[in-house]
């Protein structure tokens, strides 16, 4: 499948992602991720072993619409699950609201 990162044309197939991502650690995985077999990987690491490219070229958003067009299972993982695992609901709705500007 063709499809555009970084405003360059890759031809892209699942096969081929799979061998690029084989032997590969995936890294803490938060924010935009993509599921390939067993492992999350964030998008950006997905992104800079297929197209070989620096991840400051591309988008997340980018990698997670090729990734689902190949029919990888694409997520959104909050940003901040350690810092308000375990709060009561008021500090956790705080928490993840932010604090008021100053």
């Amino acid at each position: 499948m063709r499809c555009v990162i970084a405003r360059f044309p890759f031809d892209l197939t699942k096969s081929g992602v799979l061998q690029s991502m084989r032997g590969i650690k995936p890294e803490p995985a938060v924010g935009e991720c993509v599921i390939i077999g067993r492992r999350t990987y964030p998008a950006k690491q997905v992104g800079q072993a297929v197209t070989r490219q620096d991840r400051r070229d591309f988008t997340a958003g980018e990698v997670l619409r090729a990734m689902a067009n190949l029919g990888f299972t694409c997520r959104n993982l909050p940003q901040n699950t350690e810092a308000v695992h375990g709060l009561d609901p008021r500090r956790h709705a705080s928490a993840v609201l932010g604090s008021p500007a100053v």
